[in-house]
């Protein structure tokens, strides 16, 4: 049987961002509204689309739409080629404002908390005519987006899996333990990490590699990390720690700030894996911009 091959001439990003619109709200009027169509309009379009593509991608029912398997796999690639579009629409703004490059840098909280904003700043003194649009991200989503190329650089912790990336060494992070003032550990100045699995833990959100890293090792100490809270970043881990919920592991640069403030103190970690290092990384199969080459050279130390 011949295979089904899709003309792309008879799809358009109105009808793509429509569908996505559509698909997200479930119903096509509400995804109409937002295009600026007609419903009979958006209806004629999406129907168009399932025509193109051979493939049902909405049941529709008196309650609204719904994506079909066929659906949900279409809608992946039409949210990747929207934000495809959209970038390209911004980085070509950029240009016409005066700018000579535009780069995508995507890392991890540790490094935008430690060292990069301090490397970044001398970048930008040295090329203002570069556009540097940062995101803070998980290091597994840094891999993803690297991988599909929405970002062009991306910062993250030793031991994600990484594929297909060239990685390179960038900054050394060291972990410590914090815990309140008042705590029986802070009589020390230093302590294994086996010390402190007998206390409940604060901890970072699920897919954290910082969180996945100390559960991973209380496993190898042959126990379970007793988890009682976790947040979004390391601002919020101090203050719980400050509240007396339990203990927590942080790069030292994150929370030297924030003792005094939260009544907490920050121990050292004997263990080889408290010093971390946290790389950078890009894709090879999507070649360098000038300022991309540029930005990667100047954090890769080669410049």
């Amino acid at each position: 049987m011949d295979r089904f091959v899709i003309n792309p001439a008879r799809i358009d990003f109105v009808t793509l961002r429509l569908f996505c619109l559509v698909a997200q709200s479930k119903s096509i009027t509400k995804g109409a509204a937002q295009c600026n169509l007609a419903v009979s309009a958006a209806s004629r379009r999406l129907a168009e689309l399932e025509a193109t593509t051979g493939s049902v991608l909405l049941e529709r029912s008196a309650q609204g739409v719904q994506l079909t398997p066929a659906g949900h796999m279409a809608m992946q690639h039409a949210m990747r080629l929207c934000h495809g579009f959209e970038l390209f629409g911004a980085e070509l703004s950029d240009f016409s404002h005066g700018y000579r490059g535009h780069v995508r840098l995507w890392a991890n909280m540790s490094a935008l908390t430690e060292c990069l904003p301090e490397a970044l700043s001398t970048f930008m003194e040295r090329r203002p005519d570069i556009k540097v649009e940062i995101e803070e991200q998980l290091s597994g989503d840094t891999v993803r987006a690297l991988v599909d190329g929405y970002a062009d650089i991306g910062i993250l912790a030793e031991g994600t899996p990484a594929h297909g990336l060239e990685v390179a060494p960038f900054h050394v992070d060291e972990l410590v333990v914090i815990c309140p003032a008042s705590h029986e550990l802070a009589c020390h100045e230093e302590v294994p990490f086996s010390a402190c699995l007998a206390y409940p833990f604060v901890g970072l959100n699920r897919g954290s590699s910082l969180l996945e890293l100390i559960t991973r090792t209380a496993l190898d100490h042959g126990t379970t990390l007793q988890l009682r809270v976790q947040v979004r970043s390391f601002g919020a881990m101090c203050r719980m720690v400050g509240a007396r919920l339990g203990v927590g592991v942080i790069p030292r640069a994150a929370c030297e700030p924030l003792q005094a403030s939260y009544g907490i103190k920050a121990l050292s970690l004997t263990d080889a894996w408290a010093r971390r290092n946290l790389l950078i990384a890009h894709n090879p199969d999507y070649p360098f911009s000038a300022a991309a080459e540029l930005l990667w050279k100047h954090l890769g130390g080669t410049q």
